[in-house]
C-alpha cells in the first residue's frame, strides 16, 4: 500500500477491524519512511448482476431502478422514505439470492419481488405497479387483481 503522504510502498498494519458486519476490513497503517498514519480498507470485489430483460438481452441490475419504480407508484402515498428504504433493501437481497453462482436473474423474477414487498406495504402502490408491470389494458383486470388482493 502506498503511503499518501510520500509515495513510498512500505508500511505496517497496526490495527485491523471488521466493518459492515464483516464484508469489509478496516486497516491502520503506519509508513515505514516518514511515519504518516492512514486508514484502508478492503472489501470483496462483488461480481455484478445481470438481469436478463424480455427480449434477451442483459443489462447490470441497479437498485436505483427498484426505487424509481417503487417511488413512482408510491407517488402521493403515505410511505416514507425509510420504508421504501426497507423495501429496496428487501428486493436486493432477494434478488441477489435469486441470482445465485450464475450471477443471471430474470426482469420478471424482479418484478415479482416488487409486487410481493408493495403488497405487504401498501396495496393501493401494488395495484399501479401491477398495472404498469402485467399491462392492465381495462377497468377488469384493475378489478380482478383488487379481488385476488382481498381474498
Amino acid at each position: 500500500m502506498k503511503c499518501p503522504n510520500c509515495g513510498i510502498d512500505n508500511d505496517k498494519v497496526l490495527e485491523t477491524r471488521n466493518t459492515e458486519n464483516g464484508a469489509v476490513l478496516r486497516r491502520r497503517r503506519e509508513c515505514l519512511e516518514c511515519g504518516c498514519r492512514y486508514t484502508s480498507y478492503e472489501r470483496i470485489e462483488d461480481r455484478p448482476i445481470m438481469v436478463i430483460k424480455k427480449n434477451n438481452t442483459r443489462q447490470t441490475f441497479n437498485p436505483e431502478k427498484v426505487r424509481h419504480s417503487i417511488m413512482r407508484c408510491a407517488d402521493k402515498r403515505s410511505i416514507s422514505n425509510e420504508i421504501i428504504d426497507k423495501l429496496v433493501e428487501n428486493v436486493e437481497r432477494e434478488v441477489r439470492s435469486k441470482a445465485g453462482l450464475k450471477n443471471e436473474v430474470t426482469s420478471s423474477e424482479i418484478g415479482e419481488e416488487i409486487l410481493r414487498e408493495l403488497y405487504k406495504a401498501d396495496p393501493v402502490s401494488y395495484v399501479r405497479f401491477a398495472s404498469v408491470y402485467r399491462a392492465f389494458n381495462d377497468v377488469e383486470q384493475f378489478i380482478d387483481e383488487i379481488k385476488r388482493l382481498r381474498s
